[in-house]
């Protein structure tokens, strides 16, 4: 049985798109789904499932979620391992000049078949950072995620993939999780 981390996009904001976390970890348990935890009211569950397919799994969670809760919302679902790697290969985290209080990943749906780096990085503001990866953008943003230009709505536009961002705490946060399974 592998170990899976559950990212879902836009639930619990603005009063929009509501999931309960217990609600949330009982549809996981209805999907036969093991040891579901959910991570803070953004849609991050860790769970271990003998499938094999993370796009499999993205889809059978899309697909319970419309069902239980008529909407509809992104999902991406990484293994133990990638999310590993990702975290591991953050360039920023590493340079103590970065404070890891604004360091953000970007979590693609499926890797872009064109990344025009020079437009994208023309929306940098001051102090900005940007990486890019198969399956994540590494951001750094020293004025606050919530003021950068880099957005993920933005982000989405440029590289026409779903995608959705959580922050370094909450990443790592969820890898440990991953970890202890």
């Amino acid at each position: 049985m592998a170990t899976y981390i559950s990212i879902l996009r836009g639930i619990n904001v603005s009063g929009k798109k509501l999931i309960k976390m217990d609600a949330l970890k009982a549809m996981y348990e209805q999907l036969g789904f093991q040891n579901a935890i959910t991570y803070v009211q953004s849609g991050n569950v860790v769970f271990s499932s003998e499938i094999e397919d993370s796009k499999e799994l993205e889809q059978l969670i899309k697909t319970k979620i419309k069902e239980v809760f008529d909407f509809e919302v992104p999902i991406i679902v990484l293994t133990k391992d990638e999310l590993t790697e990702i975290v591991a290969n953050n360039p920023f985290s590493k340079d103590a000049t970065k404070d890891k209080e604004f360091l953000h990943f970007t979590f693609l749906a499926a890797q872009p078949e064109n990344i025009n780096v020079e437009d994208i990085a023309s929306k940098k503001q001051e102090g900005e950072d940007i990486a890019f990866s198969d399956k994540v953008i590494y951001l750094y943003c020293p004025l606050g995620y919530g003021n950068t230009k880099l957005s993920t709505n933005f982000l989405e536009s440029q590289l026409k993939v779903e995608a959705t961002t959580r922050n370094y705490n909450t990443t790592t946060a969820l890898l440990k999780l991953a970890l202890i399974k």
